[in-house]
């Protein structure tokens, strides 16, 4: 007799008792999840004895082919393991989910850097889920593919009422993943996602009364590119160069550079500048050319800005909070760190801003902010600006964009955040721990050599060890790597160094650099 086997029903939750994604259902749904979640954060975040469980996602859900060009992008998805400090909290679950297993000793370097909480403790309330998915698909894409995933990820929900998801970045589908998981998302609804892109940020910047490049936004074909360029080439005849950016970037590989030829000042600049315009524009990412980037740029749209010259230039930026019930925050400054030809490419960051502007940056930054606000905005973001020195002691600011997402500059705050139980005072400029000591960062995402390629994790731990390049918590300074998972293949990490002094976290930076040339020559 053939041997009968008993068909079990499904154990998850099937995908189509959900609304469609996109639809007026899951609006509802997901508008309903989030007004809960005002009194979820007047009444669970404050107490940190508070059951509670944080979902971290940290998908980047931006452009697959312009993603496609960072090195060891997948591995972007560790940059939130700063948020495994919350852990610290003793009653809090994390509930992380990555598209690859990320490796027990990198884990295990975060659980030893927690503050009060032993690592077994820790790691009872922490889940670790991933897809087993290295595709360059985004994160949230693998997961809403994946039922049964979400099904475990709901499993270790035990109160919806007390938790939330949180993404590096938030598109529509990040609000599919929301619902269907039953949890609010801390972070703007993304049917708001204009006012965060370049056409949107350069709208906003005016309803602040902010300072902001002379240039044009809502622009889609190379007949709006040229025109404008042509626009802002009689505004200014001296004008050398001009920066046209995709409305959706990812540090500034959205960009591009054009540099202005010799031309008739006449009735035919526009089409001569269209005529020569693959000529003469030169995308910021590497293996992106003119073709492609005006593919992108016709799928986004975009600006056309001048660009702003000056012998003494800086980039800061201001991070800013809105939280569910409107409060706004301004949680940091930073220099921004840029590399490229024409300094477009963000590759770290020193914290706070130069004292001489960081007050005034972050005045300008709690105007555009409020107006945010006004429109619903909610979440961690940052804005960027570019400051030009005009005097000793006076500076022209220049708001350039908003990104309604986190960023470059969020890991690294987080991480002297939660290992000082200090603030960032926008008043002053200055970030005080708790026990009233100033302390100041130099980051970086992208310290990388072709010599450091095949160190492991387990050995940059150990050269650290060694060479005592660790965050010692009693005083409060030291070294913070991140972005591990990259070193090997791609000679790539990141790091966080935190001092007493400016002076003293760019030392151990220093120090981190000679150190890794000397281990690997």
């Amino acid at each position: 007799m053939p041997i009968k086997t008993a068909i079990p029903r499904k154990t998850f939750i099937n995908k189509n008792q959900f609304p469609s994604p996109g639809s007026e259902d899951e609006k509802k749904l997901f508008n309903e999840s989030q007004r809960k979640f005002v009194e979820q954060f007047e009444q669970v975040f404050p107490d940190r004895l508070a059951p509670r469980t944080v979902v971290i996602v940290p998908s980047l859900t931006l452009d697959h082919d312009m993603l496609s060009k960072i090195k060891g992008i997948v591995h972007y998805e560790e940059r939130l393991l700063c948020l495994l400090m919350l852990l610290r909290m003793p009653l809090t679950r994390v509930v992380y989910v990555s598209s690859m297993p990320i490796a027990d000793v990198i884990i295990d370097y975060y659980i030893h850097l927690l503050p009060g909480i032993t690592g077994h403790h820790a790691r009872k309330r922490l889940t670790q889920l991933n897809c087993f998915d290295a595709s360059s698909k985004s994160l949230t894409q693998k997961i809403l593919e994946r039922p049964r995933l979400i099904d475990s990820i709901r499993q270790y929900i035990p109160d919806p009422a007390s938790a939330h998801l949180t993404c590096f970045n938030i598109t529509p589908l990040e609000k599919t993943l929301a619902v269907q998981l039953g949890i609010p998302l801390f972070g703007t609804d993304p049917d708001m996602f204009y006012e965060g892109s370049k056409s949107g940020s350069r709208k906003n910047f005016r309803i602040s009364g902010v300072k902001l490049p002379e240039g044009y936004e809502d622009l889609y074909t190379t007949e709006d590119i040229a025109r404008s360029l042509a626009g802002l080439k009689r505004s200014n005849p001296t004008l050398r160069k001009a920066v046209v950016k995709m409305n959706e970037g990812f540090s500034g590989d959205g960009n591009a550079i054009y540099t202005y030829p010799v031309l008739d000042m006449n009735e035919q600049l526009d089409n001569n500048i269209k005529e020569s315009l693959l000529q003469h524009i030169k995308p910021v990412a590497e293996d992106v050319d003119g073709t492609l980037f005006f593919e992108k740029f016709r799928e986004m749209g975009g600006v056309v800005e001048e660009f702003l010259e000056g012998e003494m230039k800086t980039s800061p930026s201001v991070q800013v909070v809105i939280n569910p019930n409107k409060h706004i925050a301004i949680v940091s400054t930073h220099d921004q760190l840029l590399e490229g030809d024409d300094g477009q490419v963000y590759v770290g960051a020193v914290f706070p801003a130069d004292p001489v502007y960081s007050i005034e940056i972050a005045t300008a930054g709690k105007k555009i902010a409020q107006t945010l606000a006004d429109k619903g905005v909610i979440g961690r973001f940052a804005i960027d600006f570019v400051s030009v020195k005009q005097t000793d002691s006076n500076w022209k600011h220049y708001a350039i964009e908003i990104n309604l997402r986190k960023g470059g500059t969020t890991h690294p705050l987080f991480m002297l955040k939660f290992l000082t139980d200090g603030s960032y005072d926008a008043d002053t400029g200055e970030f005080i721990t708790a026990s009233g000591s100033r302390r100041y960062y130099f980051a970086s995402d992208n310290v990388v050599s072709d010599k450091y390629i095949g160190l492991t994790p387990y050995n940059l731990i150990d050269i650290a060890m060694f060479h005592s390049l660790s965050y010692d918590g009693t005083t409060q300074e030291g070294v913070v790597f991140h972005l591990l998972g990259a070193l090997s293949e791609f000679g790539k990490f990141g790091v966080v160094c935190i001092g007493s002094s400016p002076e003293r976290a760019k030392k151990f930076y220093d120090n981190v650099i000679e150190v890794l040339d000397h281990e690997c020559c």
